[in-house]
C-alpha cells in the first residue's frame, strides 16, 4: 500500500494531561509503517458534552502511514490501552488519553466501529483549532474546508498554550 496522510485528534484531562499528550505523540511516531510529520500546538479547552469535569488539553497530529484505516484505528486504540485508557464511565467523560482518527487520505468510510471523517469534528473547536493550524485548506470529505468550518463555530473558550 502506498503512503497516505491521516490526521489524529488527541485529548486528555486526567493523569497529567501534558505528559499524556507528549507520550501519545511519541507512541504515534512509533507505530509501524507510520511517520509523525507534524504536531499542532496544545490547546486548553472546556469539556464537551459532560461539563462537570476538568478542562482538556487537545492537539492534532499529522501522520504519513502505509496502514489501512482499520489498522491505524487499531493502533490508536492500542496506544490508548497502553496509556491506561478505560472506556467505562459516562460518554464524553474524563479520560487519560483519547485518540480520534479524524481524516484518512480524503476517504469517506462508514463501517462498524470506524467512521471517517470523524462524525462530529465540524462541531468541535478543540478539533478544528489545532487541525487548522496544520491544514487550514484541507477539504474534509463531505463536510468542507477546515478554515471555513472553524469560522462557523465559537472557539473563544479555547486557549493555545505553547
Amino acid at each position: 500500500m502506498s503512503a497516505v496522510i491521516a490526521y489524529i485528534g488527541l485529548g486528555s484531562n486526567q493523569e497529567d494531561p501534558a505528559r499524556q499528550l507528549q507520550s501519545a505523540f511519541a507512541a504515534l511516531s512509533s507505530l509501524r509503517e507510520t511517520r509523525l510529520l507534524r504536531q499542532s500546538g496544545v490547546y486548553r479547552t472546556p469539556p464537551w458534552g459532560l461539563a462537570e469535569q476538568p478542562d482538556f488539553l487537545n492537539a492534532v497530529a499529522e501522520l504519513e502511514t502505509r496502514l489501512s484505516a482499520r489498522e491505524l484505528l487499531d493502533g490508536l486504540l492500542d496506544i490508548e490501552r497502553q496509556a491506561g485508557r478505560r472506556r467505562e464511565g459516562p460518554r464524553w467523560g474524563p479520560r487519560s488519553i483519547d485518540l480520534d482518527l479524524l481524516v484518512y487520505a480524503g476517504c469517506h468510510i462508514d463501517e462498524d466501529g470506524l467512521a471517517i471523517p470523524h462524525p462530529r469534528m465540524a462541531e468541535r473547536a478543540f478539533v478544528l483549532l489545532p487541525l487548522a493550524e496544520l491544514a487550514p485548506s484541507l477539504e474534509v470529505p463531505g463536510i468542507g474546508v477546515v478554515a471555513r468550518l472553524l469560522e462557523g463555530i465559537d472557539a473563544t473558550a479555547c486557549t493555545r498554550l505553547d
